[in-house]
């Protein structure tokens, strides 16, 4: 195997739960909290529906457990319908580096792997950490200009994924090789009008990566240079070698990630901060200007494209800056309701749109990623000037939740779906998940009663 694929392979066999500290562990019980809240809250969304549907098509021999539900499925399966509904409402925790993304989406695939097994608590926790680890510093070394974060996702979740299923060094290796090697996913998924496989890219790669590790186990070869080789991961994808010296060093990636206040793109976190900020400053007043400067990675993926200047879908509306910033001022709140078809279509909120100016400010950009630095000016036709400005919007791993607002954030998620009863029991069983003995109880636990 080359170089890469010894070093992660390496990595992903030799951490233990006695590795992390208690400081870590205790970020994985947010984090389950944070991506349940996401799951059932997606839960009754159209893409939710379909993977679901598909789900409950196949039986297995080694079943696992569809979120919010009694029925059971193969674990590759589970690991997409579950990463479908976590990814919905673009609500899970981001982390933010050369390449970014989502990597709460990975939790999914390792719970699905980890059923079957009957893995514990202490094992799902060090598989999550290791997943996370990998995926972040893959983002820290490597742009994703192009490419989909799945790229990365896909390797995270075999390495999880295999970490729960037992693998030793050379089958985790060869479950590295065949995540890789077959599933390098393309960036035209978040470009323009955005369909439903926005919010289900991860999750293909999390069933990619289930399989994959199912595949080593059963003695199945993969490829044995598939980073470093000729025709490898970073010749076609990267263009460049990639170093992971940082692999394990403390602070762990997963100290490092941002959870999110709204159900929006996370570069869009601030701006809806600012305007809700300033609404109440208008005073009833007529918005004559808004102008919105922050760094140039939100200007790209949020504001430059027309398709986010006039959304007609949900998803392309919770990745248009010009929309959020709109809706954020008119209705003082952003919530998964700002996104029904006839709210993302009202006409009423164009020409507030079209008062808006989004522009790069270059020592925003230096600031980033450690920042999410982002400033708003609104004038009014009465001659006011409201300015407001964020370095560290909420939820920013600058400005973290406490863990009453991730609390709050899954009852509010939950609403509707689970009874205050099941909100308690199942935020009881995360905070105390390093003593569980499998994961059924919690599935029990989250069952949606609608």
């Amino acid at each position: 195997m080359d170089r890469t694929t010894e070093i992660l392979a390496e990595f992903a066999c030799s951490l233990r739960y006695t590795d992390l500290t208690r400081d870590v562990v205790h970020q994985v019980k947010r984090t389950l909290v944070d991506t349940l809240a996401c799951g059932i809250g997606g839960f009754s969304a159209e893409p939710s529906v379909i993977a679901r549907r598909l789900a409950e098509q196949v039986s297995s021999t080694a079943p696992a457990r569809i979120l919010g539900t009694r029925q059971s499925t193969s674990a590759d399966m589970a690991a997409f319908a579950n990463g479908v509904m976590v990814r919905y409402l673009d609500c899970s925790d981001s982390y933010i580096a050369q390449g970014s993304g989502h990597p709460s989406d990975m939790i999914s695939a390792i719970l699905a792997a980890a059923e079957p097994v009957q893995a514990d608590g202490e094992s799902i926790i060090t598989a999550i950490v290791l997943a996370y680890e990998i995926f972040c510093r893959l983002c820290d070394e490597s742009p994703l200009a192009g490419w989909d974060q799945g790229m990365f996702g896909v390797v995270g979740a075999a390495c999880g994924a295999g970490k729960v299923m037992g693998l030793d060094r050379e089958a985790m290796a060869q479950a590295i090789s065949l995540a890789v090697t077959p599933n390098v996913p393309l960036g035209v998924t978040r470009v323009g009008h955005l369909s439903m496989w926005k919010g289900c890219a991860m999750a293909a790669s999390c069933r990619a990566g289930v399989f994959a590790a199912q595949l080593a186990r059963e003695g199945m070869t993969g490829p044995s240079e598939p980073f470093d080789g000729g025709k490898g991961l970073w010749e076609q994808a990267i263009r460049k070698p990639v170093e992971l010296d940082r692999l394990g060093v403390a602070p762990l990636r997963i100290m490092a990630t941002s959870f999110k206040y709204f159900p929006s793109q996370v570069h869009t976190q601030g701006p809806i901060g600012l305007a809700l900020e300033l609404r109440p400053q208008l005073d009833g007043a007529e918005i004559e200007s808004i102008r919105i400067r922050t760094h140039g990675v939100a200007v790209e993926s949020s504001a430059t494209e027309s398709e986010k200047w006039d959304p007609q879908n949900r998803e392309t509306a919770d990745h248009s800056m010009p929309f959020l910033v709109a809706v954020a001022l008119r209705d003082g709140e952003v919530t998964p309701a700002t996104f029904a078809t006839e709210r993302v279509q009202d006409p009423t909120l164009r020409p507030l749109i079209g008062k808006m100016t989004i522009d790069e400010d270059p020592e925003y950009t230096r600031a980033f990623p450690n920042e999410g630095h982002c400033l708003m000016e609104i004038a009014t036709t009465d001659g006011k000037q409201l300015v407001a400005e964020t370095r560290y919007p909420k939820g920013h791993r600058g400005n973290p939740l406490s863990d009453e607002e991730i609390e709050t954030k899954f009852r509010q998620l939950s609403a509707g779906l689970l009874t205050e009863t099941q909100c308690r029991d199942s935020l009881g069983q995360v905070w105390s998940f390093d003593r569980a003995k499998d994961v059924g109880t919690l599935f029990d636990a989250i069952i949606v009663s609608a």
